[in-house]
């Protein structure tokens, strides 16, 4: 059943006052199925509303994918095939490998979102990335109102990218996804802060459970939390660059971190460039860059999508003046 003129704030990390022309929820592919067959008009696709800036107001149809179930369908001596479902709490998810002892999503700890946005942005942090344990997934077809599979290969999975983003942009509805999870210890510790967090705590040989709990503590550490301070996690990319740039950099910043990528790039974070040109902490009316964490953009109550919009495009201007690198968003802008 379709609701009219449904404000979106409470489906969005961020926050912020939107209003959807009409809007509903469905639970089932054929429920899915039903809803496309009773409108016509566009269609925008809501999971999570972790990744998300609304700077309008939405015409035609919001519909809300809340498919549940994370089911076993393979179950190997080393490895076990999860099915997931599009609207399942991608932190739940993460929760349940944790608990039946499934390695592979523990540094994805406390990332917000839908499981079947992960996909669409191949979402990662502390070196690692849904791909790395993603087998395929389901999805619906919009037109023909069909359900196709996308091996890991067909999703085209980059950097923050995935077909679903550029080639297939709303073409889809992602309502099933496969994970492939390890049975046996393997645990990726050597990322960011993770060793110096389990250090802290006396930790040597780490459990599962413990690197989990180190990566919610460093982000707890770090990003706030949206239901206290409107935001969408990380804002922008962290850019890839020549080698030239980088040098060029260096020649000022002796200090710049970076990342190689191949021979003739690295990437440097995005969070560093922002806080050195002196963005971190700044606020402009409703809405600033947050305090402890310069790549993220936070709501303190009252911002507007296009305020939020206008300051990442200052700080995306100043960035390519002071280093000439062009910084390129990483949340989706409707």
């Amino acid at each position: 059943m379709f609701q009219k003129n449904i404000d979106l704030k409470n489906f969005t990390t961020f926050g912020i006052s939107a209003f959807a022309e009409e809007f509903a929820v469905f639970s089932t592919v054929e429920e899915l199925i039903r809803l496309l067959d009773e409108t016509e008009k566009p269609l925008t696709i809501l999971g999570g509303g972790s990744n998300l800036l609304l700077t309008k107001n939405i015409d035609g149809v919001v519909l809300k994918n809340e498919i549940l179930g994370i089911e076993v369908t393979e179950d190997h001596t080393d490895f076990v095939i999860l099915k997931v479902g599009g609207g399942v709490v991608w932190h739940d998810l993460v929760m349940h490998t944790i608990d039946k002892q499934y390695y592979g999503l523990e540094n994805l700890s406390l990332i917000p979102g839908s499981v079947g946005a992960s996909p669409m942005q191949n979402i990662g942090a502390y070196g690692v990335e849904i791909k790395d344990c993603f087998l395929k997934l389901e999805a619906l077809h919009i037109s023909d109102k069909k359900i196709e599979t996308f091996t890991k290969e067909q999703c085209e999975f980059g950097y923050r990218e995935s077909v679903f983003k550029r080639k297939y942009k709303g073409q889809y509805i992602i309502t099933n996804v496969y994970f492939k999870l390890s049975k046996i210890q393997t645990l990726n510790t050597s990322y960011g802060a993770i060793d110096a967090e389990l250090n802290t705590k006396g930790i040597s040989i780490p459990s599962i459970k413990d690197v989990s709990d180190a990566v919610i503590a460093i982000r707890k550490s770090k990003l706030p939390n949206p239901s206290e301070l409107g935001n969408a996690g990380s804002f922008f990319k962290n850019p890839v660059v020549a080698k030239s740039i980088y040098e060029k950099i260096k020649q000022s910043y002796v200090n710049v971190p970076s990342y190689p990528i191949n021979e003739s790039e690295l990437k440097i974070p995005a969070g560093w460039l922002i806080e050195t040109a002196g963005w971190k902490g700044k606020r402009i009316g409703d809405c600033g860059v947050h305090t402890k964490q310069a790549l993220v953009l936070v709501n303190y109550g009252n911002a507007t999508g296009k305020e939020v919009f206008d300051l990442s495009q200052k700080i995306i201007d100043d960035i390519y003046q002071k280093f000439q690198i062009q910084l390129e968003r990483e949340v989706n802008i409707l």
